[in-house]
């Protein structure tokens, strides 16, 4: 779902399960009951569509990466996915929920994929979502702009993501036919696993954008550059983390 070029679904799952183990808070937002027709955004390799056909609703988990598609269906063979571009959807029959964890802050056309999702959604229907709010990765991409300037790499660094504030997606969601009725912007500080080496699983698991026109010594460099510049702000305890801040909401369609 995201628009990076390609996600390896493995280094997802085995170091990087915080992803969904933390959004136990927007599933509780979601609420999902018996029968109800619930579209799962950006669903990665399927964990929390399982945890939302727990509640015997029908889900039907869509992800832009057929990869990860591929191991979700592994994972979960009794659970409908389908590979889908969130500034695509399609939507096989209206749906009572569209939820949407850690996906939406990759995707730079905000105004397609809500398009996309009020289609989708039965009058009254809910949105309910979490993903990157404004000052998300902060530190990190400061690190990022120093070491781009001191490494002399041409041009500006690339910046994948869109980090909205509450009033910005609020008034989105507004324009197109929904009323927000609840939207925090919170910190929430994530340690990395695998200690010294956590910031590089991390640049490799979702910092592709920043080296895709690099040579290889230029990507070497950035990546060891990156921790230098990241380390007094990200490293504490013998432990990487990243700065993230998450933007909550719920939204129900006019």
């Amino acid at each position: 779902m995201t628009h990076q070029a390609t996600w390896n679904a493995n280094l997802y799952d085995d170091k990087h399960s915080f992803v969904w183990k933390m959004a136990a808070g927007v599933l509780e937002l979601l609420a999902p009951k018996p029968g109800e027709k619930i579209l799962d955004v950006g669903c990665g390799t399927g964990h929390l569509t399982a945890q939302i056909a727990e509640a015997d609703a029908e889900v039907l988990g869509v992800d832009r990466s057929a990869e990860m598609i591929r191991q979700a269906k592994e994972k979960y063979p009794v659970l409908r996915f389908e590979v889908m571009d969130a500034t695509q959807i399609v939507a096989p029959e209206p749906f009572d929920a569209v939820f949407s964890n850690a996906t939406l802050h990759w995707i730079k056309e905000p105004e397609r994929v809500i398009t996309g999702i009020a289609k989708a959604l039965r009058p009254g229907g809910r949105f309910v979502a979490e993903f990157g709010g404004k000052g998300n990765t902060a530190g990190f991409l400061e690190a990022v702009r120093a070491s781009w300037t001191n490494l002399q790499l041409p041009g500006p660094p690339p910046n994948p993501w869109y980090y909205p504030s509450i009033a910005e997606y609020s008034a989105l969601l507004e324009r197109h036919g929904f009323e927000v009725t609840y939207a925090i912007l919170f910190d929430r500080p994530t340690p990395l696993e695998d200690g010294e080496r956590g910031l590089r699983n991390w640049l490799d698991m979702f910092g592709a954008s920043f080296v895709q026109n690099l040579s290889d010594d230029q990507k070497s460099a950035l990546r060891d550059e990156i921790e230098k510049q990241a380390r007094p702000r990200l490293f504490q305890s013998d432990k990487w983390g990243m700065d993230y801040r998450r933007l909550r909401i719920v939204a129900h369609k006019n």
